[in-house]
């Protein structure tokens, strides 16, 4: 059997954003050889990786010439040309994920179909083809406001999301295949990220609760352990780890999910990758979510996701108003306070809401990292 670390083993990694970066540095601890494929040659992983590849990770060309260049592929955004990917699986190609996986899970309605045939709970949904359909179908009372319009496909960060309240935003409505779903009460989000090795060994770290920007709708803070209930915890876990089991996947699985005001848990959605809501796992626990990426498609054992310490974790988001070459103010400042990591993830152009980096927060409590997430917040600005 060929050894994987310190060889000649390659390891192809389809996108090269910060989610492609942390993985590549995970991967050096074991001197693995990475290669990346991404159209920006400027991409965060780029100058990490052992060989960088030009190319459209939704190009079905250039997803399959790539992968004859590795010995197993793997990816850090879902949407990749997925009949590249079945034809490799075909011609013997390790691939984890496994295509089959992500057809379902590049999909929303797929995933809301796979939640329902499986009896795992979700919220209510409906499928509708275009913006007429969903129009109609409100005419005809079969869609009562507020209701959560998410696009089928293509969406992720709060892209392809939107919550039309009356009859005053049926023009907000996309025209694009699309799951309309009944909007709930909701408590807290929790995600809680699973890993599936390829010996079907199943592990699960700590559910996390999240907060979100409102205007960007993406996540801002994550606290870590997340302020809920022994039973909720449970119940997350073992929900979580059901989906992962029921997908047949290997690798990490991040598995969001909203309490309600009832205190149910439905799964919102779900990523087959390292995901924004593990990222304090590389200090905060025995095992990063990247390492267990890696020793689940590897096929070796899964490491510990014991907390080592409460955390804290902060997207460093692009600030309103600002675009073009980043500056960080208040960097210094930051570092100098204990338990305080900062991630800068190599993006030199600034935007509005773009995730530039993140700050993981670590104590002895949960009150003193969020203390010290209070000072962070302030001080650490993200401006051009």
């Amino acid at each position: 059997m060929q050894q994987k670390i310190s060889s000649d083993f390659k390891l192809g990694i389809i996108g090269g954003g910060q989610l492609g970066k942390m993985l590549v540095q995970a991967a050096s601890k074991w001197d693995l050889k990475t290669y990346i494929l991404d159209s920006d040659e400027n991409c965060s992983a780029a100058t990490l990786c052992t060989k960088f590849i030009k190319g459209s990770f939704r190009t079905y060309e250039d997803v399959y010439q790539f992968a004859q260049q590795v010995d197993l592929v793997t990816f850090e955004i879902e949407h990749v040309n997925i009949e590249a990917l079945k034809r490799l699986k075909e011609e013997g190609k390790s691939i984890h994920p496994d295509p089959n996986a992500l057809t379902i899970i590049q999909d929303k309605g797929l995933q809301k179909q796979f939640y329902a045939s499986h009896h795992l709970p979700t919220a209510k949904f409906q499928l509708y083809q275009s913006k007429a359909a969903i129009i109609a179908a409100i005419e005809e009372k079969k869609i009562i406001f507020p209701f959560v319009q998410k696009s089928r496909k293509e969406g992720y960060d709060g892209r392809g999301v939107i919550v039309i309240n009356s009859e005053k935003e049926i023009e907000k409505i996309f025209d694009t295949p699309s799951i309309v779903e009944e909007t709930i009460a909701i408590e807290k989000e929790l995600a809680v990220i699973v890993a599936k090795n390829t010996k079907n060994e199943i592990s699960s770290f700590s559910v996390v609760e999240m907060g979100f920007n409102s205007e960007a709708n993406l996540v801002e803070e994550l606290i870590c352990p997340a302020e809920i209930s022994k039973q909720i915890e449970e119940e997350a876990i073992a929900l979580s780890k059901k989906v992962i089991e029921k997908l047949d996947m290997v690798g990490i699985l991040a598995v969001e999910l909203f309490l309600t005001k009832s205190g149910k848990l439905l799964i919102n959605e779900v990523a087959p990758r390292p995901h924004n809501s593990g990222h304090h796992t590389i200090e905060s626990a025995f095992t990063s979510q990247f390492e267990q990426h890696l020793r689940a498609i590897l096929g070796f054992p899964l490491g510990s996701t014991k907390i080592i310490m409460p955390a804290i974790m902060l997207n460093l988001l692009g600030e309103p108003n600002y675009t073009g070459n980043a500056i960080y103010k208040g960097f210094e400042e930051s570092i100098a306070i204990e338990g305080v990591y900062v991630h800068i993830y190599g993006k030199t152009t600034t935007k509005p809401y773009r995730k530039m980096g993140h700050v993981t927060i670590i104590d002895e409590t949960i009150e003193k990292a969020k203390a010290k997430a209070t000072i962070i917040k302030t001080q650490l600005k993200i401006i051009a």
